[in-house]
């Protein structure tokens, strides 16, 4: 099965112009803050600056499969490993300076990179990993038919707040009522809740520091162990041919 949408000429044309022009926009307004930023995570937490992980966009109409593309965000994990060489847990490696950029979104900045290049719009379904894509049923997966987004419905209705399967919904809501007005609402409900956030104390909704899709579905015993390993292995695999081109 091909997963395809119909899209309209908003989507196809309008929305890349506008992506172009609020990119160009933000260098000239705010690069002076990207500036600033680098430079503090350079000093607080070393080389490199940027973080950049592989995550799955639009659906190629050639192939039919998404195209996995690297997003970039400022870093906020240090690099600390146990005595046997491994990574501690996430949550331990998220000191306080990295908390505090996830938490004002500060992090997420670098994503006009993927914004300029294409990969991203401004509005559309948050891109997640390639390990959560294997999870997803076929229904599901129909958010990518539309271009990843930097902010998105699912974002100002709750973020980490929110089950994956509300997510997930209010992703497949999302591409069924692609228009100018209600980017611009998403649009404006984010920079709400981004300047709330910024005042708030640290909350699970702030931090994503939550369960993969694959260990949520595991948890509630929605999936088998036998199924969870398949598709794990299918995400690792998948980024493996990814690296030999």
């Amino acid at each position: 099965m091909q997963l395809y949408r119909k899209r309209g000429f908003y989507e196809r044309v309008v929305k890349r112009l506008l992506d172009l022009i609020a990119g160009v926009l933000t260098v000239l307004v705010f690069g002076w803050l990207y500036v600033i930023v680098a430079l503090v995570v350079r000093i607080v937490m070393g080389k490199p600056v940027l973080f950049k992980q592989p995550r799955p966009g639009m659906i190629d109409p050639k192939t039919g499969r998404e195209r996995i593309f690297d997003m970039y965000k400022f870093r906020t994990m240090t690099d600390e490993r146990d005595e046997n060489g491994r990574l501690l847990p996430d949550e331990q490696r998220l000191g306080k300076f990295g908390r505090a950029l996830r938490a004002t979104s500060l992090d997420e900045l670098p994503e006009l990179i993927n914004i300029l290049r294409g990969d991203m719009s401004v509005i559309g379904p948050r891109p997640q990993l390639v390990r959560d894509m294997t999870f997803m049923s076929m229904e599901q997966r129909m958010r990518h038919t539309a271009k990843p987004g930097l902010s998105g419905l699912a974002q100002v209705m709750g973020r980490n707040a929110i089950s994956w399967d509300k997510k997930l919904d209010y992703d497949l809501q999302y591409i069924q009522m692609i228009s100018l007005w209600n980017d611009l609402k998403i649009l404006a409900l984010t920079v709400r809740k981004v300047f709330i956030r910024s005042h708030l104390t640290e909350s699970s909704e702030e931090i994503d520091v939550t369960d993969d899709f694959g260990d949520y579905l595991l948890k509630n015993g929605r999936v088998t162990q036998e199924d969870y390993d398949r598709k794990q292995a299918e995400a690792r695999r998948l980024l493996a041919e990814r690296k030999k081109r």
